[in-house]
């Protein structure tokens, strides 16, 4: 569940990092915390790729973010 934990919450932070680019781009401002972000949710998005023993396929990817959405609303 950790190596879930870790994937779903590197691509959310992958997501945020999306609108944090656009809005450094558009105010002409150093775009060093849209970076940091998205550094961050690769990061933890190979080391859950890692530390699965199976990994994971791009179609496990919404059966991984229910499971972990479950288990955090349990």
């Amino acid at each position: 569940m950790d190596s879930d934990l870790l994937l779903v919450f590197g691509i959310f932070m992958m997501l945020l990092a999306v609108p944090v680019v656009i809005s450094a781009f558009s105010s002409d401002r150093p775009m060093r915390g849209a970076v940091a972000l998205a550094a961050m949710g690769g990061a933890m998005i190979v080391a859950a790729y890692v530390t699965n023993p199976v990994g994971y396929r791009p179609d496990d990817i919404p059966d991984v973010v229910m499971r972990v959405i479950a288990d955090i609303v349990r």
